[in-house]
């Protein structure tokens, strides 16, 4: 398999909804790399908030204006989705030791069945604490969690 000259690299997560943090590490994520392809990744037995198309449309919508980055969504492994893409890279943000013991066994599992590199950003200290999950628990108890969420990224 001939090398793309393009440094390529996949940003996945479910994304139920995308917040400042997945938006951070986008960010320094393109200061790495030539294009990023953020994954809207699809489990069928992972009951989401928002709709696949939704989430997909708010990431969009926030990088409309930026042509290195792509979005898409799969229900495959990220190694069978860096093959179709040509990317070579994985980026990871990583919040916590208990984030960084996941995203250990996920790497060697990655390296093993794809040769995909993963890279681990570490989460800016001021957005350790937002989460998709932090975002949902407090929508479910009707409390305003609209900061975690870029404005261009609000899901309507």
């Amino acid at each position: 398999m001939e090398k793309n000259p393009l440094r390529i690299a996949l940003f996945a997560g479910s994304f139920d909804p995308f917040t400042i943090g997945h938006a951070d590490i986008v960010r320094r994520a393109l200061a790495l790399f030539d294009r990023l392809v953020i994954v809207v990744a699809v489990n069928p037995e992972k009951h989401c908030m928002f709709t696949e198309e939704q989430r997909l449309d708010a990431i969009r919508r926030l990088y409309a204006g930026e042509a290195r980055v792509s979005v898409m969504s799969s229900d495959g492994l990220i190694v069978d989705v860096a093959r179709e893409v040509g990317a070579q890279f994985y980026v990871r943000g990583v919040r916590s030791v208990a984030d960084f013991e996941y995203e250990k066994i996920q790497a060697e599992y990655n390296e093993r069945l794809g040769s995909l590199e993963t890279v681990l950003l570490y989460a800016s200290p001021s957005l350790a604490a937002v989460s998709s999950t932090a975002y949902r628990t407090l929508a479910y108890f009707h409390k305003d969690a609209s900061w975690m969420i870029p404005k261009q990224a609000t899901i309507k």
